[in-house]
């Protein structure tokens, strides 16, 4: 299975990114789901949000 490929790559956080990532984390949403809402990869999404205490659900 091929990689997706990110044209936005190394880019900062901004505070609406941020607002969704929490929003979406509240809802109880997925890493993968997350990511791909923001269009941003998984471990951008998972180091920002552990850098920023902002506790994702683990899908199972």
């Amino acid at each position: 299975m091929a990689k997706e490929h990110f044209e936005r790559h190394k880019q900062p956080w901004n505070a609406e990114e941020a607002g969704k990532l929490r929003l979406l984390a509240g809802k109880g949403h997925g890493i993968k789901a997350i990511a791909k809402a923001l269009g941003r990869s998984e471990e951008s999404t998972r180091d920002f949000a552990k850098k920023n205490k902002v506790a994702i659900a683990k899908k199972r």
